[in-house]
């Protein structure tokens, strides 16, 4: 199994990532010609060398001229690149990418879409992207979706986030470091919040860390093949500003981490305290709540309630139980997972644009998961039975994974 891990002790951003993957041995030639089949004009490409903190690392720029970039603008965009989730996709649709490319891409920007859409209450296919809708932006990432399919990256990684501080100027105005769909999308990740000056993580960053890597899983066992190194822009005071990507393969097509199983007997709560004790255990993060039905002492029915969610967070979700529910103690212990590999994708079907999961066995056999709110948006803009989406959901992306 080919692993790529994002060693982002500097924060990571779409640039960040695309100079790494070239310094990775990605061809730059054809990832150039890749992306002069996206309809996009008024730009150019620059690879450049750079020696920061005494390491070699590639550098990654888009040059855009803003003239050309309006005169030649593709029929989908509005004025000065500000486009939507929907033009986006209508983009790359119309693009001459492989097959593959076009939906790591889909699913960064139905990612970071989503989110956006849940920080500004608004539908998804409605939401304009600013930076992100940019030229630049734009083709960060599908420059780093051609990366990863030259590559042949199976699974990603990814460590421990540092987001930054202070503040970010945006066509919004100045918003709190990290941005708010940069939260939105770095949920059930490892981060570290206020370390590092600025803005290290990018929303583009955020929305390829979340369509490409596992969150909380830890590194398996790999051979590593190659370094890269993928310079930023800035000059930080405390850290060398670079991406560094690791690529490696592994023996098994199975991933593993570790969690933590909490647990308690409760025989003395309503129904609707065990609903509600679900929900915010749900918010705060648990991968899994489930109850099981128990016969307890003096013959009383009770209920078993289980979590399992990553070790940081034990002491928070125990709280929780203790707070919502009748419970005087909760046990507690490790366990560990093998994870297929999986992977995030757009498929268009004719009641709209889905995410689907696609997760690999072993054995090489596929298992297709259409994301639920992603359904849920087309069930509810189509007037059509949620069933109806998934099924058609699934057929598509069977279909395009035959292809």
């Amino acid at each position: 199994m080919r692993i790529l891990y994002f060693d982002a002790f500097s924060g990571v951003s779409g640039d960040m990532t695309v100079a790494a993957l070239v310094a990775l041995g990605v061809d730059f030639a054809r990832l150039e010609a890749d992306l002069r089949t996206l309809p996009l004009q008024g730009y150019r490409l620059r690879l450049t060398d750079r020696h920061v903190n005494g390491i070699r690392a590639r550098k990654f720029d888009v040059e855009v001229d803003d003239d050309a970039a309006h005169q030649h603008r593709h029929r989908h965009a509005p004025a000065h690149a500000h486009r939507s989730f929907r033009d986006i996709r209508a983009l790359l649709q119309s693009s001459a990418l492989r097959a593959a490319v076009k939906e790591k891409a889909l699913a960064m920007f139905a990612l970071l879409a989503e989110a956006e859409a849940r920080v500004h209450d608004m539908p998804v296919d409605d939401v304009t992207f600013h930076e992100v809708g940019a030229i630049d932006s734009i083709v960060d990432i599908v420059a780093t979706a051609i990366g990863v399919v030259e590559l042949g990256i199976e699974q990603a990684f990814v460590s421990v986030l540092p987001l930054g501080s202070g503040t970010v100027q945006t066509q919004h105005g100045p918003l709190p470091v990290p941005a708010p769909a940069t939260v939105e999308l770095l949920k059930a990740y490892p981060v570290r919040i206020g370390d590092g000056e600025g803005e290290l993580v990018t929303p583009t960053g955020a929305a390829i860390i979340a369509a490409l890597t596992t969150p909380a899983a830890p590194l398996p066992p790999m051979r590593i093949e190659a370094v890269g190194y993928g310079a930023g822009t800035r000059t930080l005071r405390d850290r060398p500003n670079v991406l560094r990507l690791v690529l490696g393969s592994a023996g098994t097509a199975c991933a593993t981490d570790e969690m933590t199983v909490l647990e308690t007997n409760i025989d003395d709560a309503s129904p609707e305290l065990l609903a509600h004790v679900m929900e915010q255990l749900f918010a705060a993060g648990a991968r899994d709540v489930w109850f099981t039905p128990v016969q307890m002492k003096k013959n009383r029915p009770g209920t078993v309630l289980q979590v399992i969610a990553d070790s940081a967070l034990r002491d928070a979700l125990a709280g929780i139980i203790f707070a919502e529910t009748t419970a005087i103690g909760v046990r507690h212990h490790h366990v560990g997972r093998l994870i297929l590999s999986r992977e995030l994708m757009t498929v268009d079907t004719e009641l709209g644009a889905v995410t689907v999961k696609v997760a690999r066995a072993p054995d090489g056999s596929i298992n297709v998961a259409p994301e639920y709110e992603s359904c849920k948006r087309v069930a509810l803009d189509r007037h059509v039975p949620l069933k109806l989406v998934y099924q058609t959901a699934i057929a598509v992306a069977r279909q395009r994974l035959k292809g």
